[in-house]
């Protein structure tokens, strides 16, 4: 098998495994971005983050399909997060081409680690569905959370959808199968903002960027089946294991590479 045709094919592994991830808990980045810098070292990082963000912008937009047909969507917050986020992408997609990511992702594995003890130890979070704000307050809540995550989307985004879930579910009182919906949209506006500045300044690999669409879109069908089928207890302990990786990725990355 010649060269290219090896990559690419590693690259639609990673792109599947990486749709079903995110579909399900979000973090789907951490298996398809590490495969893009590995099998393309000679790409330039702008490329790899742009097509990255293409081919999840796709999947993440088939599972965010799935969940609303299937889970009622909170669209009094849905509509000015999607908004907010994509703003907020575009302007941390933007920072990322003036400033340096590297203070953020060595402060990343310690963030991940306080989120996954406070999951643990709260250990019926995420898996009974208790609202208790306003409607306004749920807005208020929510918007801010996404201005905070789409920017870091756009900046440096490993875990992203793992963010958004749990702003739903300990901001709102969601649980993590009515929280997919709401966050899986979101996530979908902060990726396409991402795609919007990489593509405006012209580092997206297409080619390569939508042969990995047609898997992450695959694998994101897959992986939020699974999820409503499964349920909120399953999608907590994918969570935890999804988070436990990411931190020991992402801390790997910052301090040992």
């Amino acid at each position: 098998m010649e060269s290219w045709m090896l990559d690419w094919t590693i690259l639609a592994a990673a792109a599947f495994l990486a749709g079903v991830v995110d579909a399900v808990v979000g973090g789907g980045g951490m298996v398809q971005l590490p495969a893009l810098f590995t099998t393309l070292p000679e790409a330039s990082p702008a490329a790899l983050f742009g097509t990255n963000k293409l081919a999840s912008a796709v999947g993440t937009s088939g599972a965010a399909w799935r969940y609303a047909r299937n889970i009622s969507m909170p669209w009094h917050i849905a509509v000015p997060t999607i908004l907010v986020s994509f703003v907020a992408s575009v302007a941390g997609a933007y920072a990322i081409t003036l400033l340096p990511a590297d203070p953020l992702r060595k402060a990343l594995p310690f963030l991940l680690f306080a989120l996954l003890l406070y999951t643990l130890r709260n250990k019926d979070m995420g898996t009974v569905h208790t609202p208790r704000a306003s409607r306004r307050e749920e807005v208020l809540v929510a918007t801010a959370g996404s201005a905070v995550i789409g920017f870091y989307d756009g900046f440096f985004g490993a875990g992203t959808g793992a963010f958004y879930k749990i702003l739903f579910v300990r901001g709102l009182g969601y649980d993590f199968l009515r929280a997919a919906a709401p966050a899986k949209i979101t996530n979908v506006a902060s990726n396409i903002g991402a795609v919007v500045l990489f593509g405006s300044k012209g580092v997206i690999l297409w080619g390569l960027g939508l042969w990995m669409v047609v898997f992450n879109f695959a694998g994101g069908q897959l992986g939020s089946r699974i999820a409503i089928r499964r349920g909120s207890h399953f999608i907590r302990k994918v969570f935890i294991a999804v988070v436990a990786v990411l931190i020991a990725k992402t801390f790997y990355d910052a301090y040992l590479r």
